[in-house]
């Protein structure tokens, strides 16, 4: 589940967040989650603990981010999408991407672990 927060960025991240936001058509909010759950997705699998390991392999989208793009792409093959629908939809199959290929990883490190059965 998402949650709102509030944070202070460094000008220059955030100068670089906008610009990217404005040549991408995308919002600056858009683009510095896209930052975050791509450093939080890229940190290496194999120096995460047994703990994460396990937690990455049953990983899956949230409930909300699952009807989102389960929706989006009802509508992607009714042709309905509009502009920022489109972009919506490119970010979250990109997660899901993501999410994948890290939790194959987490499975594969799992069973050389010995934490799940091969």
């Amino acid at each position: 589940m998402a949650q709102t927060i509030s944070l202070s960025i460094p000008d220059g991240i955030l100068q670089q967040a906008q610009q990217l936001a404005n040549q991408s058509q995308q919002g600056i909010e858009d683009i510095l989650l896209e930052w975050l759950t791509h450093s939080f997705t890229e940190y290496p699998v194999e120096t995460l603990p047994d703990s994460q390991v396990l937690a990455l392999c049953n990983m899956q989208l949230d409930d909300q981010q699952q009807d989102t793009l389960n929706t989006l792409l009802s509508r992607q093959r009714e042709n309905q999408l509009t502009s920022a629908e489109r972009q919506e939809l490119q970010f979250l199959i990109q997660l899901y991407r993501r999410g994948l290929v890290r939790k194959a990883k987490a499975l594969k490190i799992a069973v050389e672990r010995g934490l799940m059965p091969p």
